[in-house]
C-alpha cells in the first residue's frame, strides 16, 4: 500500500486527493471534496482499499473539507461512505437476492430515507442510467452491461458528493464499456468523479486530471493541487439499519433457498416438537386427572379437628441431626415427633360464629361433630328399650371410637348431615342422595336411613335402634319407615341421689312419658348417587346437626351440668377429672355447644380455593398456637398427582432440551455457512456505509426467522401428531382426547425457539461483522 509518510503534500482536483495501484491512471473530474486518502502500510493497492481500509487509517493524517479525522471512530468512517461517496465495481456487486429497486434503495435505507422517498429516488436513478424498463427484474436477468448500470444508479442514488469507480468497464466488451464511460463522463458534470483504471488511453481520453502511481510512489500528476486553509465545514449523518431492513434482507435470501431453509428449519425443530409432544400429554393427563378428582373429591369437606397435626415438618426431622450410636451411657427423654407435631385447634364460639358468616355462594353446607350424649329411648313391642344413633357393636367400643375419631378428622362416615346456610341454595342431601322412600328431613327431628349402592346399611346401626335383625336379613321400607323414638331431656334421664350424685332414672316408662321429651321420626330412606363422588355419610341412621344442637341448647341448663360445672369430682362415679376429663364430660352432657370438629363442603371444586382463602384470613397475624389449622385431604392428594406429573413431565422436557441444544450448534453451523455465501454482500453492505451493528442485525435477523419459523413447523407438528397420538391412547385406555397442546404453551416454544436460534447464530454473526469489506469484496 501507498505509504503516507512518503508523501509531503495534498494531492487534490479541487478539494480531493486518491490513490491506485502503480502504474495506474486516475481520473478526476473538477468538484469540490476534501483531503488525502490513504492507509498506513506497503505494498500495492485497489479501489477495494478506499472501501474497507479507511477503518485502518492514521487519522492524523487526513483531512476531510477541513475536518480532521484524527477523532473518527469506526461509526464516522461508515457514515462518510454512505453520505458522500457512491462506488461503482469492476465486478457490479450487486445483491443477488434482492431486486434491481432493492438493490438500489439501499444505501438510502442506511440513510434513514422514508419509503416513499427511496422508491421514488430509485427510479428516477434507474431512469437515469436507461433502466426504466427493467427495474422490476432480479440481478440475474440482466446482461453485464445493464448489471452495471444497477451499480451506478445505486452509487447515484444516495446523492454522494463523489463517485469512485474502480475498473468500471474491466468485464465489460468494447461497445458496452463505450456507452459506461460515456454515461460516467456525463455524471461528472454533477459529481467528482474518481476512476482507477489499468488502461491509460481511457483515462487520457475521458479525465481531466491523471496521476500515475508506480512502486507505490506518485511519479507524475498532471495537475498538481496546491493545498491552503479551509474552515472546518464537515458534518456526518451516521447511518443506521433498521431491525426490519435487516429482517427484509434476511427474508429475500432465505426465499431463495427454500429447500434448504425447510430442512434446516424442521430439523431445528424436531426439539421443540419433543417438548411440545411432552407438554401436550402432560397437559391432558393433568387435566384428566383434574376432572377425575373433580367428580371425586367435589364434595369432600374441608374439615377442622379439636386435635390435628401441622403441616411443619421439622419436628418430624428433629432427630436427623442427633448423634447416631453414641457411646454415652445415657437415656435421653423425648416428646415423640408425633407429638411434636399434634396441634390442639382453639375451637371457640366465635370462630364457629366466623365459619357461619361464610359466602354461602362458595360453601352453603356446613356439617358438626359433637360429643353430646343423645339420650334415646324407643318403645319396641310395647316395651320402652333404651336406644342410640351408632354404628358401634356393643362388645368393640374402642374401635367404633378410633372409628368415630378418623369419621371427624377427616369428614368420611359421620352420622350427622351438615345444615344449609341459605335454604335455596345447595342440599347436601338431595345432591348426593336419591330419596328411596318416605321424604328428606323436613324438621330437625326428622331422621334418615342411609344405604349403600346395593340398598345395604349397617348392621349395628338397625340392632342399636332397637331391631331385631341377623346379618343379611331383608327389611322392607314399611317396617322402617316412620319409626318413633323419644330423645329425653337431661333432668328427665337423670335423677339426683341423697348423696349428691347423678345416675340415669330406673323407671324408664317414667322417664320416657315425661312432656319435656322430643319425639323423633325416621322420615326416609335415602341411597347414594351413581353420580356422587363419595358415601360421606355412613350407612345407618343420619339425623341433622340441628338436633345435636337442640340438645345441648336444652341440656346447659340441666341439673346435672350446673354440678358437674362446679366440681372437679365425676358427679356420677366420684371419680376426681383432671381439667382434658371434665372438659369431655362436659361435653358428652351437652353443656358446651363448641363442636369437636367441623366439616365446610364447598359448592364446587373450583370455589374450595376461595374457602381456603376464608379460612387462612382468620389465621392472618396470629401465634402458631393460635391458628386454626384445618385439613384439606381433596387438596393433598390433587397436590400430591399434581407433583407427580410435574416432575414427570420436567425429566421429559429435559430429555427433550437435550435435542435444542443440538439445534443451537446446527444453527451455528448454518448461519456460519451463510456468513460465508454471503461474504461479498457483506462487502456491499459495509461500502455503503452499513455498521458492525448492522452487519450483525442482518445475520440476527436471519436466525430469528429461522427460529420463528422452526418453532412454528414444530408446533404446528406436534399438534398434528395429537391426532394419533390421542387414537393410540384411546384404545389402549379408553381415555378421551388426552394430548391436547395448549395455546400459551405453543407461543411460549416458538419464542424459546427465536431465542435459541439467536443464540445459536450470533457468534458467526459477529463474526460477519468484523470482516475487512475490501476482502469481503474479493471473495467468490
Amino acid at each position: 500500500m501507498l505509504e503516507l509518510k512518503e508523501i509531503k503534500k495534498y494531492y487534490k482536483v479541487g478539494d480531493t486527493t486518491t490513490k491506485a495501484l502503480d502504474g495506474v491512471s486516475v481520473a478526476f473530474r473538477k468538484q469540490e471534496f476534501v483531503a488525502i486518502l490513504g492507509p498506513s502500510g506497503s505494498g500495492k493497492t485497489t479501489m477495494l482499499n478506499v472501501i474497507g481500509g479507511l477503518d485502518n487509517y492514521d487519522s492524523g493524517d487526513m483531512v476531510i473539507n477541513g475536518k480532521s479525522t484524527k477523532t473518527f471512530k469506526d461509526s464516522d468512517w461508515d457514515a462518510y461512505r454512505n453520505n458522500s461517496i457512491g462506488f461503482v465495481f469492476q465486478s457490479y456487486n450487486l445483491i443477488s437476492h434482492l431486486g434491481i429497486i432493492d438493490n438500489v434503495e439501499l444505501g438510502m435505507t442506511l440513510s434513514g430515507v422514508s419509503r416513499e422517498e427511496k422508491k421514488r429516488r430509485a427510479e428516477e436513478a434507474l431512469e437515469r442510467v436507461g433502466l426504466k424498463d427493467h427495474m422490476h427484474k432480479k440481478p440475474n436477468q440482466l446482461s453485464g452491461g445493464q448489471m452495471q448500470r444497477v451499480a451506478i444508479a445505486r452509487a447515484l442514488a444516495n446523492d454522494p458528493e463523489i463517485l469512485l469507480c474502480d475498473e468500471p468497464t474491466g468485464a465489460l466488451d468494447s461497445e458496452t464499456s463505450v456507452q459506461i464511460m460515456e454515461l460516467i463522463q456525463e455524471l461528472s458534470r454533477e459529481k467528482l468523479v474518481i476512476m482507477v483504471t489499468h488502461n491509460p488511453e481511457l483515462a487520457t481520453q475521458y479525465a481531466d486530471r491523471i496521476i500515475e502511481f508506480s512502486d507505490g510512489q506518485i511519479v507524475n500528476d498532471s495537475h498538481p493541487h496546491k493545498e491552503r486553509p479551509k474552515p472546518d465545514q464537515f458534518n456526518l449523518k451516521h447511518t443506521k439499519m433498521k431491525f426490519t431492513t435487516a429482517l427484509n434482507l434476511s427474508f429475500n435470501n432465505i426465499r431463495t433457498k427454500k429447500g434448504r431453509t425447510f430442512l434446516t428449519a424442521f430439523a431445528s425443530s424436531i426439539g421443540i416438537i419433543g417438548i411440545a409432544v411432552v407438554l401436550s400429554l402432560s397437559n391432558g393427563f393433568q387435566k384428566q386427572i383434574d376432572a377425575t378428582q373433580t367428580e371425586t373429591l367435589a364434595k369432600f369437606p374441608i374439615t377442622i379437628s379439636k386435635v390435628t397435626t401441622t403441616d411443619d415438618q421439622t419436628a418430624l426431622r428433629s432427630d436427623e441431626k442427633a448423634e447416631k450410636y453414641p457411646d454415652k451411657q445415657v437415656v435421653i427423654a423425648e416428646t415423640s415427633a408425633a407429638d411434636q407435631a399434634q396441634h390442639t385447634n382453639k375451637i371457640d364460639q366465635e370462630y364457629v360464629d366466623y365459619l357461619n358468616d361464610i359466602n354461602p355462594d362458595l360453601a352453603n353446607n356446613i356439617g358438626y361433630t359433637r360429643l353430646a350424649n343423645l339420650n334415646l329411648m324407643r318403645d319396641v313391642d310395647g316395651t320402652v328399650t333404651q336406644v342410640k344413633l351408632s354404628n358401634e357393636a356393643e362388645d368393640s367400643s374402642q374401635t367404633g371410637s378410633m372409628m368415630s375419631m378418623m369419621s371427624s378428622m377427616t369428614g368420611v362416615g359421620v352420622s350427622s348431615f351438615p345444615k344449609q346456610l341459605e335454604a335455596d341454595g345447595t342440599n347436601f342431601l338431595k345432591d348426593n342422595y336419591t330419596l328411596l322412600a318416605g321424604s328428606y328431613p323436613k324438621a330437625d327431628t326428622d331422621l334418615v336411613l342411609v344405604v349403600d349402592e346395593n340398598n345395604k346399611t349397617n348392621l349395628n346401626a338397625l340392632k342399636n335402634l332397637g331391631f331385631d335383625v341377623e346379618n343379611e336379613e331383608e327389611l322392607s321400607f314399611d317396617e322402617l319407615l316412620g319409626t318413633k323414638l323419644k330423645l329425653i331431656d337431661n333432668d328427665a334421664y337423670y335423677t339426683q341421689l341423697p348423696t349428691g350424685n347423678f345416675i340415669p332414672n330406673q323407671d324408664l316408662d317414667a322417664v320416657y312419658q315425661d312432656s319435656r321429651n322430643q319425639e323423633l321420626t325416621l322420615s326416609g330412606i335415602i341411597r347414594v348417587k351413581s353420580s356422587a363422588s363419595m358415601a360421606l355419610l355412613s350407612p345407618g341412621i343420619a339425623y341433622s346437626d340441628s338436633l345435636v344442637q337442640s340438645v345441648i341448647d336444652a341440656n346447659q341448663d340441666s341439673a346435672i351440668v350446673k354440678a358437674q360445672k362446679d366440681s372437679d369430682i365425676n358427679v356420677m362415679t366420684n371419680e376426681k377429672m383432671d381439667a382434658a376429663t371434665k372438659d369431655n364430660f362436659m361435653d358428652y352432657l351437652g353443656a358446651s355447644a363448641v363442636p369437636y370438629s367441623i366439616m365446610i363442603y364447598p359448592n364446587n371444586f373450583k370455589d374450595k380455593d376461595e374457602v381456603l382463602d376464608y379460612l387462612d384470613a382468620w389465621n392472618k397475624g396470629k401465634k402458631q398456637d393460635d391458628k386454626i389449622i384445618y385439613s384439606d385431604l381433596a387438596g393433598t392428594m390433587t397436590d400430591l398427582t399434581g407433583g407427580l406429573m410435574d416432575a414427570i413431565t420436567y425429566v421429559l422436557v429435559a430429555f427433550a432440551g437435550i435435542s435444542l441444544v443440538t439445534s443451537m450448534i446446527m444453527i451455528a453451523i448454518i448461519t456460519y455457512t451463510s456468513v460465508i455465501e454471503r461474504t461479498k454482500e457483506i462487502g456491499v453492505l459495509k461500502a455503503l456505509g452499513a455498521r458492525k451493528k448492522d452487519i450483525t442485525r442482518v445475520f440476527d435477523a436471519e436466525t430469528a426467522i429461522l427460529g420463528v419459523f422452526s418453532g412454528t413447523l414444530g408446533v404446528v407438528i406436534a399438534y398434528l401428531l395429537t391426532f394419533p397420538i390421542n387414537s393410540i391412547i384411546y384404545r389402549l385406555t379408553e381415555l378421551k382426547n388426552v394430548a391436547q397442546l395448549e395455546l400459551q404453551h405453543a407461543i411460549i416454544l416458538v419464542l424459546v425457539s427465536t431465542v435459541l436460534t439467536m443464540l445459536g447464530g450470533h457468534i458467526p454473526a459477529r463474526m460477519a461483522a468484523k470482516k475487512d469489506a475490501a476482502i469481503a469484496l474479493r471473495a467468490d
